[in-house]
């Protein structure tokens, strides 16, 4: 078996294991797939709590060759739409030199007798492409603790397109190692020769 069906199949796996419609959110990342060989992955099924109902969501990570596909399938209760309970699922597709910016970050207990290649607790995925951005807005000040007037404002602007983040306590150690795993792949992906940076 090659290494691409062997990875296409170790998707649809995961994607079986999560046991969240399957073959819906299956069939919406195939059209997005659109049959080019999957290099990576990584499936988060995260159940969400609205006062005394549960409502799951599944977000599936695909990197190709020259892709990022995203898909995220939510349930939803019948409702004026339909009149039973339904899903929706998106997929995007991001191609891989349009992601700008990887963010991984890591949590990891008692710091100073860690080793490497030893646990990490927690882990969040952050990857920006433009398409959406976050902006943190706080009044300015100057040095002078006596000064009234009116500064402005000041900020920080940040590419937020997705963020995954996975627990150990929750989804597992080696949930963590997988999402560690994609990044990984995608920053190998995304990385530029010198002329294109």
């Amino acid at each position: 078996m090659s290494e691409s069906a062997s990875a296409t199949q170790g998707l649809r796996a995961a994607i079986d294991r999560s046991g969240y419609y399957p073959d819906v959110v299956a069939d919406a990342l195939e059209t997005c797939l659109a049959g080019e060989r999957v290099v990576s992955y990584f499936v988060h099924h995260e159940p969400t709590f609205y006062s005394e109902e549960v409502r799951r969501h599944i977000t599936v990570l695909v990197l190709t060759p020259s892709r990022l596909v995203l898909g995220h399938t939510d349930e939803h209760p019948a409702d004026e739409t339909l009149p039973t309970p339904y899903a929706t699922a998106s997929t995007e597709a991001v191609p891989i030199d349009r992601v700008s910016s990887i963010v991984v970050s890591r949590v990891v207990a008692n710091p100073a007798a860690y080793e490497p290649g030893g646990p990490v607790h927690e882990a969040i995925l952050t990857i920006g492409w433009g398409a959406m951005g976050r902006l943190d807005l706080e009044p300015a000040t100057c040095a002078d603790p006596n000064c009234d007037a009116d500064h402005g404002y000041t900020g920080t602007f940040s590419s937020d397109d997705l963020t995954v983040r996975v627990s150990s306590a929750v989804e597992g150690g080696d949930a963590v190692g997988r999402l560690l795993g994609f990044a990984q792949e995608l920053s190998v992906l995304t990385r530029r020769p010198p002329q294109f940076r």
